[in-house]
């Protein structure tokens, strides 16, 4: 939003500078961009008036003229278009210094003697284009400086509003923000009622009354839009940053400037029928003002008459019924849409217009009676007319809610951290036009929101508000004082930090991935599973919800081989997305933790042999991340057939016999198919197994001497060696740790059978363990393997 301040004084002439009014709405929160001159710097430049204009004896585009400057008469050569006797110019005499630093002298051009220049408003940096030089109205002062006579002592203020602020997007919210910081009184223009002087309406259907709850619309016979708007009105403009067109456009984009209501204006005969206000059919057309061709979706709220759409609302007028030179008659409209109706809706046809930026945050819904009666006013004093009557279609239950909000000022002093007097909080919210009303015991205030404001809803709201007049510079800079209270956390609980820790102590790194993933790479990692589709995905390569976790982490391994990183070590905590019937929404979410390895298991040294990380590099990695749950013995691995891992190389990881995870090595045909030229290793185990610590409870330390038994076994090749650990433990309480050391299968041992040695150190906490103790203990051992697993003790 742009504003210049000269305006600004006319409503609140608070006498304060420009920069000092900047620095003051800053603070307030309407933060200024720039502040800039309203004109390039020149001097000695006047108004004059050219007395003669002849043609050039040696020059088919100049121009020879007299100029009467007030004091002298100046013979001046000229090759302006519109240069022609009798016409009111800007005039810069000899001395005169221009924008750039161009200082006119006497000069002869093609002979003819030229002490002086007539300036476009380009030259004098007043526009950034121009076809000819200025033309001023009849009545300009021959002889006062230009500076004087268009007050061009003047700024042009920048402000970059947040979406809340619409209030300020109007030299009326600006004025009225910059009276209640500085505590002035507004001079609001009077805006009275212009009676009808002919009986001509145009009949209003408004078919969607939620999107337009009020229409207002007038027929103004007989205009004359070549009449060029006034000089004042096309400088408001032009300081604001919009450039002049015609009367009638003028005028409007005047109102929107100073009101905030967006008009736009319809040549009445080439209208059909009537107005109908609307939701667009699906493939209608329209040609809009700027030539352009859109075609309409539904839900799209248009202006229509009954030969089909004439303006997209609140947006764009269309080509068919704007006006030009020749229309004589208009039919002026000023509406109120609601913000839902437009928002997002001039960007789906790529159009930003000033009236679409201010619809979908909001305009104030009761000054469309207002800005008409301005808008006729206007139109009526310039291009001259008769006005027909108002015909207006308003549904006001429709209207936005101003709900009562009720705030004790005690909560208003504990959020801004200071004690605010009450009085000064009531003069504030009046100021504010929130018609504050105390409660009888005084203990709080209950205040309307304003029409102009829809970011007020709930209390904090309006202390926001009393801080930001109050001033930010008024609260004391100190430190905030809270209690300490020690967060309670159950002992047994893991949080996602121990785990993290974890995997980051031994190396592994973190990263973040998109929940969104390939659909084909989740095809490729977890074919059993359907993937969930988004119907708006940012990319097809991000339209999938990810069913695993693998298909980030190995994309994320991918993208850095490519750039030469040849050892990685990554992991991953995040939601997976799976269909699910019985789960809330039809989505089953579930907290993971997964992790990649590739490459080598250390750097390159000198004192370390290098070889590639292999399947219990990861395996005792996971273990020990189990570890954090204080039962990773509850823990059991099996060997499993997972799509994306290698047979022969991976397990799943099973809980009191739930899966909880897998741990393996990629398959080849699924490391082939994503591009890897390297296998990697991966992981993933459910989040929530992980959750519960089993709390440790003291133990007796044994002050008796422990003793080792080491066992070598002919068993099955298919039985494990968990299920030998598990067996052994199972003979007593004397056992204290279970070992496998060696694991051999070929010559010497039968086909279908290997060879396992084992240790078990024995322990107690009553006595010395003598022979006859540890033989029993033997026999247990060595029968309970024999009917549990078929093994046979070797010779």
């Amino acid at each position: 939003m742009n504003f210049n301040k000269l305006w600004i004084d006319e409503l609140v002439p608070t006498g304060l500078s420009v920069d000092t009014i900047a620095d003051t709405i800053t603070m307030a929160g309407l933060e200024v961009d720039s502040v800039n001159p309203v004109c390039g710097e020149f001097t000695n430049v006047v108004v004059g008036e050219v007395l003669t204009c002849a043609d050039h004896p040696d020059s088919d585009h100049l121009h020879v003229t007299t100029v009467n400057v007030g004091d002298e008469v100046l013979d001046i050569v000229c090759g302006a278009p519109n240069c022609r006797a009798g016409l009111k110019v800007a005039c810069a005499k000899v001395g005169a210094v221009l924008p750039g630093n161009f200082k006119i002298k006497p000069a002869k051009l093609r002979g003819v003697p030229s002490n002086g220049m007539l300036c476009s408003l380009k030259e004098l940096e007043l526009s950034e284009e121009s076809n000819g030089i200025i033309e001023f109205p009849a009545d300009a002062p021959v002889g006062m400086d230009i500076h004087e006579y268009l007050n061009l002592n003047d700024s042009s203020v920048e402000v970059d509003l947040t979406a809340n602020r619409a209030d300020c997007l109007s030299i009326r919210g600006i004025a009225r923000e910059l009276g209640v910081l500085t505590s002035k009184d507004v001079n609001y223009p009077v805006i009275s009622e212009v009676p009808a002087s002919v009986s001509d309406t145009f009949s209003v259907d408004v078919q969607d009354s939620d999107a337009c709850p009020r229409y207002l619309c007038r027929v103004i016979k007989n205009v004359d839009i070549t009449r060029p708007s006034p000089l004042w009105m096309q400088e408001k403009l032009r300081r604001c940053g919009i450039r002049s067109i015609d009367a009638i456009v003028d005028i409007t984009n005047y109102i929107l400037l100073e009101l905030g209501q967006p008009m736009h204006a319809f040549d009445l005969n080439k209208l059909n029928g009537q107005i109908i206000v609307r939701q667009a059919v699906a493939g209608e057309k329209l040609v809009l003002l700027s030539g352009e061709e859109a075609e309409l979706k539904e839900g799209t709220l248009v202006i229509a008459d009954k030969s089909g759409p004439i303006a997209l609302a609140g947006i764009f007028g269309g080509a068919a019924t704007g006006v030009n030179a020749e229309t004589r008659d208009v039919l002026l409209e000023s509406a109120f849409f609601a913000p839902s109706a437009i928002k997002n809706r001039a960007r789906e046809y790529g159009l930003a217009t000033d009236a679409s930026h201010r619809y979908e945050r909001g305009v104030d819904y009761t000054i469309t009676r207002e800005a008409m009666e301005r808008a006729i006013s206007f139109i009526l004093e310039v291009c001259g007319g008769e006005a027909g009557p108002v015909n207006e279609v308003v549904s006001p239950e429709k209207f936005p809610v101003r709900n009562d909000i009720n705030v004790p000022f005690s909560f208003i002093n504990e959020v801004i951290g200071i004690d605010i007097p009450k009085v000064t909080v009531m003069d504030i919210l009046t100021r504010l036009g929130m018609k504050p009303n105390e409660s009888a015991d005084g203990l709080s205030v209950t205040v309307t929101s304003p029409s102009w404001r829809y970011d007020i809803a709930i209390p904090v709201d309006i202390c926001e508000e009393v801080a930001r007049i109050y001033g930010y510079d008024n609260i004391p800079n100190c430190d905030p004082v809270a209690p300490l209270r020690m967060i309670k956390q159950c002992e047994a609980e893991v949080t996602t930090y121990d785990i993290k820790s974890v995997l980051a102590d031994n190396g592994y790194h973190e990263v973040v991935t998109y929940s969104f993933v390939d659909p084909a790479s989740l095809k490729i990692i977890k074919p059993e599973t359907e993937a969930i589709i988004l119907p708006s995905p940012i990319s097809a390569e991000m339209s999938a919800m990810r069913t695993t976790i693998w298909a980030g982490l190995i994309n994320t391994v991918l993208y850095n081989v490519n750039r030469q990183v040849q050892r990685m070590k990554l992991f991953e905590c995040g939601l997976t997305f799976i269909k699910d019937e019985n789960a809330e929404n039809g989505i089953l979410q579930e907290d993971h933790i997964a992790g990649a390895v590739y490459g080598t298991v250390a750097d390159e040294s000198w004192n370390t042999e290098s070889r590639d990380v292999d399947f219990f590099d990861v395996k005792g990695d996971v273990e020990r991340l189990l570890e954090v749950t204080g039962r990773a013995g509850d823990f059991v691995f099996e060997r499993a057939d997972i799509s994306a891992l290698h047979p022969g190389v991976s397990a799943v990881i099973k809980l009191d016999g739930e899966c909880v995870g897998y741990v393996g090595l990629i398959h080849p045909v699924v490391q082939k198919k994503l591009g890897l030229k390297r296998p990697v290793f991966l992981f993933d185990l459910k989040l929530a197994a992980l959750k519960t610590r089993k709390i440790p409870a003291y133990a007796e330390i044994s002050k008796y001497p422990s003793i080792k038994r080491d066992f070598a076994i002919l068993v099955d090749a298919s039985v494990s060696a968990d299920s030998i650990i598990s067996v052994v433990k199972d003979c007593g309480s004397l056992v204290r740790n279970v070992n496998i050391f060696d694991v051999f299968a070929g010559n010497g041992v039968p086909e279908g059978k290997k060879s396992i040695a084992f240790s078990v150190i024995l322990q107690s906490t009553e006595k010395t363990l003598e022979d006859n103790d540890i033989s029993s203990f033997s026999d247990s051992v060595i029968g309970n393997l024999a009917d549990k697993l078929g093994a046979v003790l070797r010779d």
